[in-house]
């Protein structure tokens, strides 16, 4: 029993780190990617590897290539479009409700705020993995306090589904910079409860993903 619990948790924890390499674009659209080579970098055996990579072939981000390996399945623009109109249909007025329940998300200001801090450290640095683990943990962690769980797996797995090829670019540029200091003022919002201006900054924040992070 130990064993299988481990080598779930191995599974989960290569599942975690090839969501963030594919949402980055550190798994590029239309390579094919074998499971030995990652697990090797992984330093990992090849079996949690290859189901991660089986489960990233069940949500259609990715898919197998026979006697080849995996191959990332390219995000067209109509597919980006339709991702995009969804995340505002849902995170706008939940970030917006979260406003008015504005004492719930004070009450935990100073680890959302230490989040944001740390995404704008990592942006700095050019750390595109750390950025984005520190985006999600911002914006799942405040969906979370809604206390909806289908709404924060439905938004969970959109994030996945967005792929941020430009980053990279961004980075280098240093507007990544720029996405990553746009958290606070969100929280700030939030937590002053004014409605309209978190309505406001999260249309804003959430336009790079049709805009610049398109690449």
């Amino acid at each position: 029993m130990d064993t299988h619990l481990q080598q779930l948790n191995l599974r989960d924890q290569a599942l975690a780190v090839l969501k963030l390499r594919l949402v980055s674009g550190d798994l590029a659209p239309g390579q094919i990617y074998s499971a030995a080579s990652l697990a090797a970098e992984l330093g990992v055996s090849n079996s949690p590897v290859r189901e991660a990579m089986l489960t990233l072939v069940n949500q259609g981000l990715m898919e197998t290539v026979r006697n080849r390996g995996f191959r990332v399945v390219p995000l067209s623009e109509k597919e980006r479009r339709n991702v995009y109109e969804l995340r505002l249909l849902l995170e706008i007025p939940s970030m917006a409700r979260l406003a008015s329940m504005n004492e719930k998300v004070a009450a935990r200001q100073g680890e959302f705020s230490k989040i944001a801090s740390d995404m704008v450290a990592s942006a700095k640095k050019g750390d595109i993995v750390g950025y984005l683990d520190a985006d999600r943990n911002f914006h799942i962690g405040l969906l979370d306090i809604l206390e909806n769980d289908q709404l924060t797996s439905i938004v969970s797995n959109l994030r996945d589904q967005t792929r941020q090829y430009g980053l990279k670019a961004l980075s280098e540029l240093g507007s990544l910079v720029k996405s990553a200091e746009e958290h606070q003022p969100i929280l700030d919002a939030i937590v002053a409860g004014d409605k309209k201006l978190t309505t406001r900054l999260m249309t804003e924040h959430l336009s790079h993903l049709v805009g610049d992070w398109a690449g």
